[in-house]
């Protein structure tokens, strides 16, 4: 009888353990990130009043007489399942898509969490700004001008400059794709200028130098007397300046004489080939181009004051092709010139997360530039997590270490800009898990209740 006490005693206990969880589940149930709990159950102890028998020639076999001492907790599981996500349109708002956890820094200490509401600090650092744990990743580097991102080195905190100058870079590739009418007229020498006008097509852009000033490359177009499929193209850069440039173009940058060559077409139409103006041809296949140098107003170089000359090359397209390169049809001129990669200095006016992570800078003079990469940590047994409150979680001796690395690569999920994950609880489980766990707790303690009657009508035999 004492026996039937302590069970009623223990499943009191253990469904109190249980609705504590319920409890805890409930109050989160809008908590961004967080993971539900659950208690399972086992039976205890028992005691054995007689063992088992086996069948023997005259009898069968006896099972064995236990008395069950009561149940205990067996597990409280945490339950990663994926949470709703909730779009916020914050662009510092992360949420993951699948396996993974964030990773964040305090101190020397690594923190792994599914709530990503960040913010930035006073030093641009990418936090958590409810509790200052910095968020980890990968920062891009520039070596030797070129701008690296090692995902395979160590973890550093995030950091997003915002209003930090992006430097002025001069124009060093110019691409055309321009087409030039077939059914322009030759121009003779000693034409009237307003049949030069008409007889002419023009292409402008601008470029830049060093400084990121901006310049006008002109290219004017004119048919070759007697060579149908010719051109011979103009280059000039900023042409009404009072300052001249002096442009040159060549094939080879050490030859550059003169500002004129000329552009050789196939009767598709196609482009076949260019000449410079001291003859020197280009090959019939690949990327064809012309190399143009020009004197930068108001720069010199070294002490005797010669002006500084610039280069940039000037592409044609590709021999043979017809997609971005400049072209020879029956079809009215266009001017297009589809890219060229110089620009002036700028400031980070804005900033974008993809689905892998990658941070892009938006500078006000219209270029972008990696910035660094969100990691990810992934782990054998995410239950074996420990849970550290602030929805975060560290690892333990049975999670395993964590596999960290890009979104999107060894079972790690994509990241979401603009939204949050919201709590995988679910109220209407939540109440019905509560209704049972309170009725377990009123049938033990019935049985203690019971248990106490017997007990008194045992104290009342004497009477």
């Amino acid at each position: 009888m004492m026996r039937s006490l302590y069970s009623g005693v223990a499943g009191l206990q253990n469904h109190q353990i249980r609705m504590d969880v319920l409890g805890n589940n409930i109050a989160n149930v809008n908590t961004t990130g967080f993971k539900k709990g659950r208690a399972n159950f086992q039976d205890l102890l028992y005691q054995q009043m007689s063992g088992a028998a086996r069948p023997t020639d005259q009898v069968g076999g006896i099972n064995p007489k236990e008395i069950g001492l009561g149940m205990s907790i067996a597990s409280i599981d945490t339950i990663h399942t994926q949470g709703s996500l909730q779009t916020t349109g914050v662009m510092t708002d992360l949420a993951i898509q699948g396996n993974g956890f964030f990773v964040l820094a305090k101190g020397d200490q690594t923190l792994f969490t599914r709530a990503g509401a960040f913010g930035l600090d006073a030093e641009g650092r990418l936090v958590n700004p409810g509790n200052g744990l910095r968020v980890q990743g990968w920062n891009a580097q520039v070596v030797n001008g070129v701008e690296i991102l090692n995902t395979s080195g160590a973890l550093d905190d995030l950091v997003i400059p915002v209003g930090s100058k992006d430097p002025a870079r001069a124009t060093e590739q110019v691409f055309l794709a321009c087409n030039l009418d077939k059914r322009l007229p030759e121009i003779p020498e000693g034409a009237a200028a307003e049949t030069i006008r008409q007889g002419t097509w023009r292409v402008e852009e601008k470029v830049y130098d060093s400084f990121g000033q901006q310049h006008i490359m002109r290219v004017e177009f004119t048919r070759v007397v007697g060579q149908p499929n010719q051109w011979q193209a103009t280059v000039n850069v900023d042409p009404e300046a009072a300052t001249p440039t002096n442009p040159a173009v060549g094939i080879n940058p050490e030859g550059l004489q003169g500002n004129t060559f000329t552009v050789e077409f196939d009767n598709l139409g196609t482009l076949r080939r260019i000449t410079d103006g001291q003859g020197n041809p280009s090959g019939e296949e690949g990327l064809l181009s012309m190399n143009v140098a020009f004197d930068v107003a108001n720069a010199t170089a070294g002490e005797g004051g010669a002006p500084t000359r610039q280069t940039f090359s000037l592409n044609l397209g590709t021999a043979g092709s017809v997609r971005n390169t400049v072209t020879q049809f029956a079809e009215a001129s266009s001017t297009k010139v589809f890219e060229q990669d110089g620009y002036g200095m700028g400031y980070l006016e804005n900033f974008k997360i993809d689905q892998s992570g990658m941070i892009t800078a938006v500078y006000s003079n219209g270029s972008t530039r990696t910035l660094g990469q969100i990691a990810l940590a992934t782990f054998t047994n995410p239950n074996g997590l420990e849970k550290t409150g602030e929805t975060n979680f560290v690892a333990s001796n049975n999670s395993g270490m964590a596999n960290i690395g890009p979104s999107g690569i060894a079972g790690k999920g994509k990241l979401i800009a603009g939204a949050l994950e919201m709590s995988n609880v679910d109220l209407a489980e939540q109440f019905t898990d509560m209704i049972v766990t309170q009725r377990g707790f009123q049938a033990n303690s019935k049985t203690i209740q019971t248990s106490d009657q017997m007990l008194q009508e045992l104290l009342t035999l004497k009477r």
